[in-house]
């Protein structure tokens, strides 16, 4: 799921002037190991729920939250509208215009961005503890009376339409936006986070502010906070900055997408030397029982890097490939296993046969069992690094609340790792891979001469 930089739009213009504080601000501190972690799961007096890693190591705070919804919210006709808004949320608020927010934000030295992901909106405050009072007010305005002034709105279109355009000719993202399109159909998740130059020529004010008023809201709303402070001051907080919101949102139901089986292919021609494909169907979701050993396969088979079969196989052994890897997006609603590889325009064709050639022989044979103890080893090892600093402890438990996965996952999640057996590998790879059935992509000029398909726009 592609997000986009946690540096917020204002953090890019205004960084290099904002010096030792924000400095100390990105910086990560220390804390405890991630199966020492103490979370607390706090309630306000208004009943707003969080959960609370209380280090006071260093003077910061981080703050991560995430409203039901997402671009799936769309209105038909308006795609890009959530990743619209997110781009607008500090363009302004309250009785402060645009310049006046960002300078606001300056004299703060915090960070706060919102980014538009398929099922839910994000949003991401980092401040020094010294200014959290004010950095929470200022947040309050954002949430509940944010501007969308003319003026900026029009800026901010620009920018959006500007990035669609460099999109357009970049054939990762064109690969991944037909594929999404195939794969998903007239489902939400078919249309393009970022929308389209109709799309968002069309989006007014009124767009903005009816999006706000349906997903922002205290029910279906999750949020994590890590730093320098305590339970009782959080529960303020909470209650200052989303208790005026709704107590519920008013989300237009989104059905479960069942993604088509192929095998299809299609051609999107770009004069570029190197060629994109992206492959993939349908997946497991988060809560499928078999979702833990799909991951362990994942790793195998593509998303372990240099050790992935498919890397071995495309790259080491033939020289087809600079990169190859995989993934599994287990959305709310519907969820892919996807590749990608570039390679030259001539070898296209040899390295998808090569890739599936691998992921027959994978569904057939399945992981040696020094290649599944190696994927454990490496999986369960790894999972500290996740939560080295204030922001990525956050975001880590913000996403186990999201998918519903429990306070004491962290605790837990190693012991799931270490739980999948080679028949469990073996099962769930039967299970998951079709590889004559793969939906495929490819943006280049490929020697091919299959079905071509329209370019996004």
């Amino acid at each position: 799921m592609a997000l986009r930089s946690l540096l917020a739009p204002n953090v890019l213009r205004y960084g290099p002037r904002l010096g030792g504080a924000f400095a100390l601000l990105l910086t990560a501190f220390s804390t405890l190991p991630a199966n020492a972690m103490d979370i607390q799961r706090v309630t306000s007096p208004g009943g707003i729920e969080a959960w609370l890693v209380e280090s006071h190591t260093n003077p910061l705070i981080a703050m991560r939250f995430a409203f039901r919804g997402g671009a799936a919210q769309d209105t038909p006709g308006k795609e890009g509208l959530a990743y619209f808004v997110s781009a607008m949320m500090d363009e302004g608020a309250g009785d402060l215009d645009s310049v006046a927010f960002q300078e606001a934000q300056e004299t703060l030295a915090m960070q706060m961005d919102f980014d538009a992901g398929r099922d839910v909106m994000l949003g991401n405050v980092r401040t020094l503890t010294e200014n959290a009072d004010e950095t929470f007010k200022l947040l309050r305005l954002v949430m509940t009376a944010p501007r969308f002034d003319q003026d900026a709105l029009e800026r901010v279109r620009a920018q959006i339409l500007a990035g669609l355009k460099f999109d357009a000719n970049d054939p990762e993202t064109v690969a991944s936006i037909v594929w999404d399109r195939l794969a998903f159909q007239d489902h939400p998740y078919g249309r393009p986070i970022k929308g389209t130059f109709a799309s968002i020529s069309a989006i007014d004010r009124d767009d903005l502010q009816d999006y706000a008023k349906r997903v922002f809201a205290r029910d279906k709303f999750v949020i994590t906070v890590v730093g320098d402070i305590d339970a009782e001051k959080l529960g303020r907080v909470l209650d200052q900055v989303f208790g005026d919101l709704p107590e519920h949102p008013v989300l237009t139901p989104v059905a479960d997408a069942t993604p088509p089986l192929g095998p299809s292919r299609e051609i999107i021609e770009m004069d570029v030397p190197q060629s994109v494909a992206q492959f993939g169907h349908r997946g497991f979701k988060r809560a499928d029982d078999d979702f833990i050993p799909a991951y362990v396969l994942n790793y195998i088979i593509g998303g372990g890097g240099f050790s992935s079969r498919l890397m071995e196989e495309v790259r080491e052994k033939r020289g087809l490939a600079y990169s190859v890897y995989s993934n599994l997006y287990p959305y709310q609603h519907g969820s892919v296993f996807v590749g990608n590889v570039a390679t030259k325009n001539e070898a296209v064709g040899q390295s998808l046969s090569v890739i599936e050639g691998e992921l027959r022989r994978f569904a057939e044979q399945g992981p040696t069992a020094e290649e599944l103890e190696s994927a454990k080893s490496y999986l369960t090892g790894a999972y500290a690094l996740r939560f080295e600093s204030s922001a990525s402890i956050a975001s880590q438990l913000l996403w186990i609340q999201i998918e519903d996965l429990g306070i004491d996952y962290v605790d837990r999640r190693n012991q799931l790792i270490d739980a999948v057996t080679l028949d469990d590998i073996k099962q769930v790879a039967k299970r998951l891979i079709e590889a004559d059935r793969l939906i495929i992509t490819i943006v280049g000029k490929p020697v091919e001469s299959k079905t071509k398909a329209p370019a996004p726009g």
